[in-house]
C-alpha cells in the first residue's frame, strides 16, 4: 500500500492499484487516496468483488484505534471508485468480546446472501479476532443493510500455539459448497503465517489443520519474518492461487507473493 502525505508532511496510508495479465508481472496504474473526512488519517486492507460488470470495493480507515471501521465504494474500470454515501457501512457493537473496531474487510455472496467477514480486537485491545455480517442478496451495500451475526463471540479466535494473539485478513472462497477460510495467525513478524479453516454455513468454523498452510520461511529467505495477511483467488480456468506479503527485515521492508493451491477432499493443499 502506498504512503500519502497530509498537510502537515505527515505519512498515512492509502491503496494502491496494480494490473497483471499472468499473476507474477504487475503494473502500477492508479491509487486510491482519501476524499472523505473519515478517511482522513489513512485507508487500507482492500478487498473486492465483482457484481454485473462493477468492482465493489470494502476497505477499512486507518488510525482511529477503536474507530476504525469498514467502507465501501464502487467502480466501472477498476481505477476510480464513488464512496457509497452511507459510509462507514460497518462496525461491530461495542460488547464482552469487542471493542467495536473493524479492519480486514472480506466479502462473499453464498447461500443467497452476502458475509462480511472482519478483524477486531477485545476490549482490551490486545487480542485480534474474527467476527461477522451479512446482507441479503439484493443488497446494495449500505450501512442499514449489514446485520451482525450474534454469535455470543468471535466466529474464530487464537487458540493455537503458533496464532499468538491475532487472527486477522481473512480471505474466503467457495469450494464444493464448503466455504474455506485462509487467514493470518499472529501479529505482524512474530511471525505471522496463514491457517485455513472451514465452514458449511459461513458463520461457525473448524480448523481443517493444527499447523499452518503456509509458513514463514527459513531463516535468511525473503519471507523469514513472516509469510501473512492472506488472499485466495480463483481464475475464470478453474486454477487458485494464494497471494501473500512476506519480509525478511521485520517489516521494515514488503514483498508480495503468490502460490498455487491444489484441492483435494481433504480441502486445498499447497501446490510445488
Amino acid at each position: 500500500m502506498p504512503l500519502y502525505k497530509d498537510s502537515s508532511g505527515t505519512d498515512h496510508w492509502g491503496i494502491g492499484i496494480a494490473r497483471s495479465t499472468d499473476l507474477t508481472n504487475w503494473a502500477k496504474v492508479g491509487e486510491i487516496t482519501p476524499v472523505a473526512d473519515y478517511e482522513k488519517k489513512g485507508l487500507c486492507a482492500p478487498g473486492a468483488l465483482v457484481r454485473d460488470g462493477k468492482v465493489h470495493l470494502f476497505y477499512q480507515t486507518y488510525g482511529n484505534g477503536r474507530n476504525d471501521a469498514i467502507c465501501h465504494a464502487v467502480s466501472t474500470d477498476g481505477i476510480h471508485f464513488d464512496r457509497n454515501p452511507t459510509n462507514p457501512i460497518f462496525h461491530p457493537a461495542i460488547s464482552d468480546w469487542s471493542c467495536g473496531r473493524a479492519i480486514d474487510a472480506e466479502v462473499i455472496k453464498f447461500k443467497d446472501q452476502y458475509f462480511l467477514y472482519f478483524a477486531t480486537r477485545d476490549p482490551a485491545y490486545k487480542i485480534q479476532q474474527l467476527g461477522v455480517a451479512t446482507a441479503p442478496a439484493n443488497t446494495n451495500f449500505n450501512r442499514e443493510e449489514w446485520q451482525q451475526v450474534d454469535n455470543k463471540g468471535p466466529i474464530l479466535k487464537p487458540e493455537l500455539p503458533w496464532e499468538g494473539e491475532c487472527i486477522e485478513g481473512a480471505s474466503v472462497v467457495e469450494r464444493n459448497g464448503q466455504l474455506y477460510m485462509f487467514y493470518a495467525g499472529a501479529y505482524n513478524n512474530w511471525p505471522q503465517q496463514i491457517g485455513v479453516a472451514r465452514s458449511t454455513d459461513g458463520i461457525h468454523w473448524e480448523r481443517v489443520q493444527s499447523e499452518p498452510f503456509l509458513k514463514n520461511g527459513a531463516p535468511g529467505t525473503w519471507n523469514s519474518s513472516e509469510s501473512g495477511h492472506p488472499h485466495i483467488f480463483a481464475n475464470t480456468n478453474g486454477k487458485t492461487y494464494l497471494f501473500y506479503q512476506g519480509n525478511n527485515d521485520k517489516g521494515k521492508s514488503w514483498f508480495l507473493s503468490n502460490v498455487l493451491v491444489g484441492w483435494t477432499n481433504l480441502g486445498p493443499t499447497l501446490t510445488k
